[in-house]
């Protein structure tokens, strides 16, 4: 169970399965389920909730990273530093998706693009910034590292409330607003084409790519 949470497969605020479907699932009694649910609940990776059932909740962040985190909680984060950080993180991300997803992962992030088109041919800048939002997550699980999941399931509010940020920030009064759309639609297709084709350095790239275009859409 505790791999299931540290590996994403479980995601923050997500129900889980009945008690009875777990010890199915796992091949152990219900009392042995229960046992492990509030081992689970006192490291605070889990919460009950009377009559409603078990869910995963956020974990608090590691020490180093929490003045940070507090600060980017009580303050708008600066975009260019966000977007620095992006570029470390997810282009790791992109390059180990590109060795360790898996055929389920391949065809959710081509799902997500497929959405991410409608949204844009549709000009639903809300359900464009949203399928962004939920391409990337999905990428950090496919990269198949528990740090890198454990830190973006830290950051991961920000990090979305960022993506969509810029998405509307892009879109909103911008004469070049469409073809931008279509450009950044491109750029996601080329880091899901290269993670297709296992192509680290590829992946890489197209990532580095598209969070440089993302700058530059608001530089002076």
């Amino acid at each position: 169970m505790e791999d299931k949470l540290l590996d994403g497969s479980w995601a923050v605020s997500a129900r889980l399965p009945a008690e009875r479907t777990l010890a199915e699932q796992f091949g152990v009694s219900r009392p042995t389920v229960r046992e492990a649910i509030r081992h689970l609940v006192s490291k605070g990776t889990l919460e009950t909730r009377p009559g409603s059932g078990v869910y995963v909740i956020q974990r608090q962040s590691a020490t180093l990273a929490s003045p940070w985190l507090q600060l980017i909680a009580e303050h708008p984060p600066l975009r260019e530093e966000t977007l620095e950080f992006r570029m470390v993180f997810e282009c790791a991300a992109a390059r180990f998706a590109a060795q360790r997803s898996t055929p389920d992962e391949l065809h959710r992030l081509e799902s997500l693009l497929a959405r991410m088109h409608d949204a844009i041919a549709e000009r639903d800048i809300d359900a464009e910034a949203r399928m962004d939002g939920e391409f990337h997550a999905t990428l950090t699980t496919a990269a198949h590292n528990r740090m890198l999941g454990q830190f973006y399931a830290s950051v991961i509010t920000m990090l979305r409330d960022h993506i969509a940020a810029n998405t509307f920030d892009a879109t909103a009064n911008n004469a070049n607003a469409a073809v931008q759309s279509a450009m950044r639609m491109r750029q996601h297709e080329s880091i899901y084409f290269a993670v297709r084709e296992r192509n680290p350095d590829a992946a890489q790239q197209a990532m580095l790519a598209h969070i440089d275009f993302v700058g530059r859409q608001f530089a002076s």
